[in-house]
């Protein structure tokens, strides 16, 4: 290691240059100035407060909703003409100075990753968001990342760490976090429940376990319940001293703030109309469980956003014991040992990863699909994991959308259906198109960020006929980013291997240009403190930097070695 970068790496000398690129508003032209990043004044920090240098920033497509919404988006709650955003939360950052309360804790030189997610007394101060976040030379970490509402958001890196993977762990924790998904397996003990009869209810309906003295609802409203059970429960809520409210559908009780919302929904003989008109009172984390035994008369659509962002979920049984719908079956999240599994949208950054890692299980599916509309990208996906995952004799296929036999393949792959379907297009038909291939007892994941309302026709019949569940997460927690940056350290996962183009911190507006056109399969990686250096796709480093590609793994991936020969030449 050369004396300049064993410098930059200790933090012993740092630039007091500060450039960064501010976004003003919505759009690519409120982005920067004449689309350049600015300099601005060196930051200053307080006695109990860091300040970080940006090693490494990779780019999100969360990025890029930002730039379209503008202050439409949701985490952002300020003036960006006033006070411009500065995005970037896949950040790996070196403390370069420490406030002197804070000199126990932490010295120059340390390595951090931070999870972005950050809340304060109740509010979402995202780093990335309304934090400034990576894509900047340096940053001040004040008390709402160290003294958060979910305690410090910073997790130390190990300094043999590289600045890529360190960065794009805070992705690829929210790949791990999507099979770590949990659901309640009764009502919500303390919570509120409604139950609703339709024309097809039975009055021999019963709780096996969840409304009796070790666990019940503090409130039970009720709707069109057959009487002989509407009277064996309020006899019980007497008992338990659960409030009971009577309402009609439609006519729900104002909460404080809005309308009144319902941690379980119970629905006895469903039937679409039903359940589209009482889905949208379900609490975040919310259940719907549907008591049925025969097949709905149409799909019904469902709010695929609100499954997504917060969490809910459809349950059933055929009863009379409500409380199997719960039990039964519960949710698995992780992929089916020996089963099949389907990727849909697998040729992008976020598609590569959820591959990667389903090829690097222990117990890994028996067939892993990947389909994406362009062959260049699954032909890249299959050049990265094809031989490793037919070593381990899974059977890996990359298909196109576009080719013409690709129905009857896909047909013909999936048999009596997919046991695990992991949605990554943010598309209402698609997502759909792709549900009626589930299996039963199979999961459908769906993980690409689509709008709160967006609505989804699905066959919910499915739900308690054949167990079929369908479920959705991005974000992830601390644990999750503790537990990815272990995969890393220990050679278990490596983020490097999502690398696909790298660049400076004034190719960064090409960077977001090029993940809003899906212009490469994996992530792009800004180093802020680099000389001028464009957008590059690693294959292309062949030309211009011959001495860091000869360091790539099989002349496209990315290496710590890569990245410390990258860092030897092109640090200032």
């Amino acid at each position: 290691m050369s004396d300049k970068l064993s410098r930059y790496r200790q933090a012993k000398e740092i630039s007091k240059e500060n450039r960064l690129w501010p976004l003003y508003g919505a759009g690519f032209e409120n982005l920067g100035r004449n689309g350049q990043p600015i300099t601005v004044d060196f930051p200053s920090y307080g006695s109990d407060e860091l300040l970080v240098r940006h090693d490494a920033c990779g780019i999100c497509f969360s990025d890029i909703k930002v730039i379209n919404a503008g202050e439409q988006h949701p985490r952002i709650f300020r003036d960006m003409r006033k006070e411009p955003v500065v995005l970037g939360h896949e950040v790996a950052m070196t403390v370069v100075g420490v406030g002197e309360k804070l000199r126990d804790q932490y010295k120059i030189g340390d390595r951090l990753i931070i999870q972005a997610d950050v809340w304060s007394g109740g509010i979402n101060y995202a780093y990335g968001y309304m934090i400034q976040g990576g894509m900047s030379h340096y940053g001040t970490i004040d008390q709402r990342v160290l003294n958060g509402d979910d305690g410090n958001y910073l997790i130390p890196v190990q300094s043999q760490t590289g600045y890529a993977e360190s960065a794009l762990a805070e992705p690829w924790a929210c790949v791990i976090a999507a099979y770590h998904l949990r659901y309640r397996t009764s009502l919500k003990p303390d919570g509120v429940a409604w139950i609703i009869g339709t024309t097809a209810a039975r009055d021999d309906y019963y709780f096996g376990v969840g409304f009796d003295e070790k666990a019940h609802p503090r409130q039970l409203a009720l709707t069109n319940v057959p009487e002989p059970f509407a009277a064996r429960l309020r006899e019980q809520a007497t008992r338990l001293q659960v409030e009971v409210i009577d309402m009609t559908l439609g006519g729900q009780p104002s909460a404080v703030g809005g309308q009144m919302l319902f941690d379980d929904i119970i629905i006895l003989g469903p039937d679409p109309e039903v359940i589209e008109a009482a889905s949208p009172y379900l609490a975040d984390f919310g259940i719907v469980a549907l008591v049925a035994d025969k097949p709905l008369p149409r799909p019904v659509q469902v709010d695929m956003g609100r499954v997504h962002y917060n969490r809910w979920t459809y349950v059933g049984g055929p009863g009379p014991d409500i409380a199997r719908a719960y039990s039964d079956h519960r949710i698995r999240a992780e992929l089916k040992l020996g089963g099949k599994t389907w990727f849909v949208g697998a040729g992008g950054p976020m598609g590569q990863m959820h591959a990667q890692r389903a090829v690097q299980l222990s117990q890994p599916p028996a067939l892993i699909l990947c389909t994406d509309l362009v062959q260049e990208r699954l032909q890249a996906l299959d050049d990265m994991l094809g031989a490793e995952a037919r070593a381990k004799g899974i059977k890996f296929v990359c298909l196109s959308a576009q080719e013409a036999d690709y129905q009857q393949r896909l047909a013909e792959l999936a048999g009596a259906g997919f046991d695990d379907i992991i949605g990554l297009v943010p598309v209402p038909p698609v997502i759909s198109e792709s549900a009626a291939y589930l299996a039963p007892e199979g999961v459908m994941n769906v993980f690409a960020g689509v709008k709160r309302g967006t609505m989804v026709t699905l066959d919910l019949s499915a739900v308690y006929l054949e167990n079929k569940r369908f479920i959705g997460h991005t974000a992830s927690t601390i644990e999750d980013l503790r537990l990815m940056l272990r995969e890393t350290e220990t050679g278990h996962l490596s983020p490097n291997r999502s690398v696909a183009a790298i660049g400076s911190l004034s190719a960064a507006k090409d960077g977001y240009l090029a993940v809003r056109d899906a212009k490469f399969p994996g992530k792009i990686v800004i180093f802020p403190h680099i000389k001028e250096f464009p957008l590059t796709a690693l294959p292309e480093l062949k030309e211009k930097l011959p001495t860091v590609y000869a360091k790539l793994k099989d002349g496209h991936e990315w290496t710590i070695e890569a990245e410390k020969e990258f860092l030897e030449l092109m640090l200032p």
